[in-house]
Parts: C-alpha cells; structure tokens; sequence
C-alpha cells in the first residue's frame, strides 16, 4: 500500500509511536515492527530507511534485545535513538559502559558538524535526555558530530554518511529541533519524496478496500465516534450501497447517546444505517463482572455475536469493518518488540478466536488526530470530527466493579453534568477526552444536616494528540467548582467528586 516507508524496530519503549508519529508529520510514512524481526521480512519491507528505538535494557546485559542480523549491512540508512545508538555502537564494536552520570531531562547540545543530520539546525539547541548508559568509544568508521557538557558523545556519524546514531531523543516534544533533525533523516538522507497525507491515505485505501471487498457485502461496526463514522463515509466511497452500517445499543452507552447517533447519521449522510438493541443481552452478561480485562473480553465477543447474526439477515456480506486505530493495536497486542501489553481493546485483543466474517479496519495504521485530518478531507461535519473518543465498552469500564442498572443512571447523569458545564465554559474543544468515573468506594458526606454514605465520583480530562500519551488538562478552578458542586446536588447516589490529575504515562486514559 506505501511505496516509500520509514521502518521503526521496537526495543521496548514505550514512546517507539511517538517517532512514527513525527516521522509521518514530515509527510513520510513510518510503520512499527518488533527488534525481532528477521533479515528477510525486513527485507521484503523494502524500507527507504531504518530507524532503531529507545528502550530499558542494557546492550550488555544478559539477553539483552538485540537484532539476529545486522541491520547495518542491507544497504539502507539507518538512525540509532538512545538504546538504538548504543546497539549500533556495540554490535559495531564501540565501547558502551555505564553513564559516570546519569541524564535525564533536558539538556543543550552541542554540534560539531551541521552536515547531513543537523543540516540548518543551530550549533547549540535544547534536547530531552534519558539515558543510565552511555557509548564510551565509537566504533571504527564512525566520528563523533555532537556532544553536551556531561556526554562527550551525543552523536555518531559513519564515514559514508549512511548510519546515524543520537544520545537523545528527537521524537519528544521537548527537543525543539527533534522534527528537523527526523526530516533531514528521512527526506535528505533516505531520499523519501512520496507526500504521505490525508488526501493519498483516502486514494490509495479506496483502491485497497475494493480489491479486498469484490462484490461482497459489507458491515460496519457503527458506534458514532470519529473513527467509526470517518470510516463510513470512507468505505461508503469505496464501496457505494455494499456498506451496511450497524450501531448497537449494548446499554452501557451515555444518556440517549444511540438515538442521537442515529438522528445525526440520518441528517448528515446518505448512507443505509440500522440500530439495533442489544442492551438487555449486554447487561446480562456483565452481571456480577468485576474484572476490566473480562469485561472487554465479553463485549467484545457479544458484539461480534450481534453483527454476525445480523450479517445472516443480509444478503452476500462477509466482512465486518471496524474504527480500529494504531494506539488500540499497540496498546492490546504485544507483537512490537518486547514493550508491554497495557490492555486489551473490545475490537482489538477481546475478539473471539474465530468468526464468521471476515475483518477489515481501514485505518489500522492510523493516530487519532490523522484520522481526524482524513475526517476532514473528506468533508465529515465537525460534530463528529471533533467528538471526544468514546470506548467501545462504553460505560462499562467507568463504573469500577459490578455494573448494574442504577450504578450505570447514577454515572450517567454524573458525566451529562460534567460535559455539559465543559461546554458552557467553552472549554470542549481545547480538552482531548473528559468523563466521569464512577468508583467502588463510598465515603461519608453531610446533606441539609443529615449524614451521607453514597458514591465518589472521579471526573478526568486530558489533553493529548494521539492517545499514547496525555497530560490532565489544568481547568480553571470556578469551572471544578461549579461541576462538582452540580453533580453533588443534582445526582443522587453521589456525595464526593475528585479530579484525576495522572498523566499517562504512568496511568491510562480510562480507568479500566
């Protein structure tokens, strides 16, 4: 599908996607794979360039994750980042021992040469550090282009000018120059000159979802978020009236939230779309569940149960389509290298073994805010475009512990409060996600001099541009003010309201 493709090897780190992400805001396209992938699949990759990952181990420890070949022979350019530098280094030869100081942070570097990698970046720029080792020696033919006041080697160059290695991390925020030193790698050294953007993703995954689909029928998994419903108008472009648009009302939706999605399809798109009840089958099955892996697991699988049954009601389908994003398949599955699985997404690690349709997940490849970009190329209305994520398991995993009837009206009522006086602050648009929480603890209150023992509810909201990572978004303390004061007096069942204030990492978005 990408003719030109930058290929990221995972070495455990939890930020690989942040370097995919700025590699794809240079307009190239960038696809992760695990360390552990063989000479030949990398290969039959074809990448125009090779960039090697941070990660928490040591090169010289004992298995320490390190290629089964060397990847600096297939002729390609190669960018070593942090750990990635030091495999270079070691499998090179170079010495890389313990940091007589540790550095983490910020830090300024140096430039001894602004060719090639640093070409038009000034001679001294501020860089994020986070490294315990540090490479003592460089290998043979290769020559030191960066230092800083604590490391006298920040980066690497062989005398070809093919392989790279940097101390630091280009792909964070925080290295002001980290995107020009990235596009200097991708554009100048490995020649990539293919534009990747929203309007070749739509041309290209047209002439994809055809070839893949033929004349058969097609079901989408319709929730009525961004990506579900950028997808059915994608697929609906692709493959005309084949698309049958399904949205389930498994009962754990927010207040009247399926009836709406349905009016505002209806207004917006001319597209067949059918809403179907499962609420009461839903509820049943997550009775008395408390564990959040089970619960996904049992959504999951009840909503492949109700697409299938509905698929046998129309005629030729057998594919199901689904809003599945990248962070959902790197986040469920632990297929990148050796990072960790955080936890399973409802359409992604909680589907059944086997199935009777077949998948298909446009943009499977795809960040949030890209997904947002071919949204708007192709003309989806801002009242879902810029729609704050909803999961798929709904408000099941916002009510931590058993769900119930009165739990899930008690936690709706709550969150109805909470984005309404988000919004009466103008607030919605500068937050990534906000939602209540509904937590397993009761604490003891005073209402109209009567003692209270009811619900704490957690309210969160988070800033971020792809949902890998986020900070907790700092409202004006007026605005908390009058959502708590709201939610205490108008929802009864709640005495006590706390606002979340973890970044992820090291918490998740949700709660579950």
């Amino acid at each position: 599908m990408h003719m030109e493709k930058i290929i990221i090897l995972d070495f455990g780190a939890q930020y690989t996607q942040l370097i995919a992400r700025k590699v794809r805001e240079n307009n190239v396209y960038a696809e992760i794979y695990p360390f552990s992938i063989t000479k030949k699949e990398l290969e039959n990759l074809q990448p125009k360039g090779i960039i090697l990952s941070g990660g928490p181990s040591s090169v010289y420890d004992t298995n320490a994750p390190l290629p089964s070949f060397d990847v600096l022979s297939l002729g390609v350019p190669v960018l070593g980042i942090c750990y990635g530098l030091q495999v270079m280094a070691y499998t090179k030869g170079g010495a890389v021992d313990r940091a007589a100081k540790r550095e983490y942070g910020r830090a300024n570097l140096i430039i001894d040469s602004n060719e090639d990698l640093f070409k038009y970046v000034p001679n001294e720029t501020s860089v994020w550090m986070s490294h315990g080792d540090a490479l003592l020696t460089p290998p043979d033919g290769f020559e030191i282009i960066a230092h800083s006041n604590n490391s006298p080697i920040c980066a690497i160059r062989s005398k070809d000018k093919k392989m790279f290695g940097v101390q630091f991390h280009p792909e964070v925020h925080h290295t002001v120059e980290g995107k020009k030193i990235l596009n200097n790698f991708v554009r100048n050294i490995c020649g990539c000159t293919e534009i990747w953007n929203a309007s070749s993703f739509i041309e290209t995954s047209i002439k994809t979802i055809r070839d893949k689909v033929g004349d058969d029928g097609l079901i989408l998994a319709l929730s009525g978020g961004v990506d579900s419903t950028v997808a059915a108008v994608l697929l609906h472009k692709a493959i005309g009236d084949k698309l049958h648009c399904i949205h389930i009302d498994s009962g754990i939706m927010r207040t009247n939230e399926s009836q709406i999605i349905l009016d505002l399809f209806k207004q917006s798109f001319k597209i067949p779309f059918e809403l179907i009840d499962g609420s009461e089958l839903f509820l049943s099955r997550l009775a008395n569940i408390e564990d959040p892996e089970q619960k996904r697991k049992i959504i999951g699988n009840t909503f492949i149960e109700l697409f299938e049954d509905a698929a046998k009601k129309l005629k030729g389908v057998k594919w199901l389509a689904q809003g599945t994003l990248y962070p959902d398949v790197i986040e469920s599955l632990s297929v990148k290298g050796p990072s960790a699985t955080i936890k399973s997404h409802h359409n992604v690690g909680g589907l059944p073994e086997k199935m009777n349709l077949k998948i298909i997940e446009p943009f499977r490849e795809l960040f949030k805010d890209e997904v947002r970009a071919v949204g708007r190329e192709l003309g989806v209305p801002d009242c879902f475009v810029e729609r704050h994520p909803f999961p798929g398991p709904g408000l099941a995993i916002r009510i931590l512990g058993a769900i119930t009837k009165e739990r899930l009206e008690i936690l709706r009522k709550a969150d109805d409060i909470y984005l309404d006086e988000i919004r009466n602050a103008g607030l919605y648009n500068e937050i990534w996600q906000a939602f209540a929480v509904l937590l397993p603890v009761s604490s003891v209150g005073v209402m109209g001099d009567e003692r209270t023992y009811e619900n704490v509810c957690a309210i969160r909201a988070v800033t971020s541009t792809d949902g890998m990572t986020a900070d907790w978004y700092n409202f004006p303390s007026e605005v908390l003010a009058k959502i708590s004061n709201r939610i205490i007096n108008e929802v009864r069942g709640i005495n006590r309201v706390v606002y979340d204030i973890t970044s992820k990492p090291p918490g998740t978005i949700e709660w579950e």
